[in-house]
C-alpha cells in the first residue's frame, strides 16, 4: 500500500505539472478568440504587441479599436464622446483580453451565453491601473460595472432607466475601483510594478519581449490567485491514475 501511495503521489504530482504547463500558452473559450494562439503578422494598432504570438485575428484586433464595433455590440460613447486619452486604455484593455495567451492561470468558467470561459482576478501592475484611472477620472460613464445591467433595446449598450452619466472619478473614486468593479473582477488591483514578474501588464514595448509570459508561469508554479481550472483538471484525472494501480 505504502508503495502504490508513493507511485499515486508522483504521478499526481505529473498531472498537476502538466496542467500548470498547460495554461502558459493558450487560449480562453470565448466568442472572438481562437482555438490556439499562435503568430499573427498583421495585427492592427495597439493590438500589435501580440503578433508574434496571439489568440485574437487580425479582423478582430482591427474591430478592438472602434468606438461600436461587432465583437459585441458596445459603444463605448454612451455617455457622450469618450476622450481619446481614455479610449486608448480601453482599446489596450480589449486586446490584452482578446489577444494575450498569457491568461491561462486566471482563466474561470463563465456563465454567459456568449462564452464559456473568462479572466478573474487577473493582477494588474499598478502603473496600467494608475494610468487607466488618471487618463479617464473626467471620461462619463453612468454603470460601475459594464458586463451587465445596460438597455440593450436597441441593439447596443444604452444607461438603464434612472442611471445618470457622472464623470468617472465619481463612479469609480479609486483606482482599485475601476480595474476590479468595470469588468466584474475581471482584474485585481496590485501594489506591484511594471517588470517586477508579478503582474500583467497592458502595454509593453515588444522589441523587449513579452513580459507577461515570466508572470503567466511564476502565478501557474505558485498556484497564488490561479485559476480553479487548473486544479479541476488535475481532480478530475485522479481517479484513471488510481484505477491503473
Amino acid at each position: 500500500m505504502a508503495m502504490q501511495g508513493a507511485v499515486l503521489s508522483l504521478l499526481a504530482a505529473c498531472v498537476a505539472r502538466a496542467a500548470k504547463e498547460s495554461v502558459l500558452n493558450m487560449c480562453m473559450d470565448a466568442k472572438h478568440h481562437k482555438t490556439q494562439p499562435g503568430p499573427e503578422g498583421a495585427l492592427y494598432g495597439q493590438c500589435v504587441l501580440w503578433k508574434d504570438n496571439a489568440c485574437c485575428t487580425a479582423n478582430t484586433s482591427v474591430e478592438a479599436h472602434q468606438d461600436q464595433s461587432y465583437l459585441y455590440n458596445f459603444n463605448w460613447n454612451h455617455c457622450g464622446v469618450m476622450p481619446d486619452k481614455c479610449k486608448q486604455h480601453f482599446i489596450l484593455d480589449t486586446c490584452l483580453y482578446e489577444c494575450s495567451p498569457n491568461l491561462g492561470p486566471w482563466i474561470d468558467q463563465a456563465d454567459n451565453s456568449w462564452r464559456r470561459e473568462r479572466i478573474r482576478n487577473v493582477p494588474l501592475c499598478k502603473e496600467d491601473c494608475e494610468l487607466w484611472w488618471e487618463d479617464c477620472q473626467d471620461a462619463i460613464t453612468c454603470k460601475e460595472n459594464w458586463h451587465k445591467g445596460w438597455n440593450w433595446t436597441t441593439g447596443t449598450n444604452q444607461c438603464p432607466r434612472g442611471f445618470m452619466c457622472q464623470p468617472f472619478k465619481s463612479v469609480f473614486p479609486q483606482p482599485a475601483d475601476l480595474c476590479e468593479k468595470i469588468w466584474t473582477n475581471s482584474y485585481k488591483y496590485t501594489t506591484e510594478h511594471r517588470g517586477s514578474g508579478r503582474c500583467i501588464q497592458m502595454w509593453f514595448d515588444p522589441a523587449n519581449g513579452n513580459p507577461n509570459v515570466a508572470v503567466a508561469k511564476y502565478y501557474a508554479q505558485n498556484g497564488a490567485d490561479a485559476s480553479p481550472v487548473l486544479w479541476a483538471v488535475v481532480l478530475l484525472l485522479l481517479p484513471s491514475l488510481q484505477s491503473l494501480l
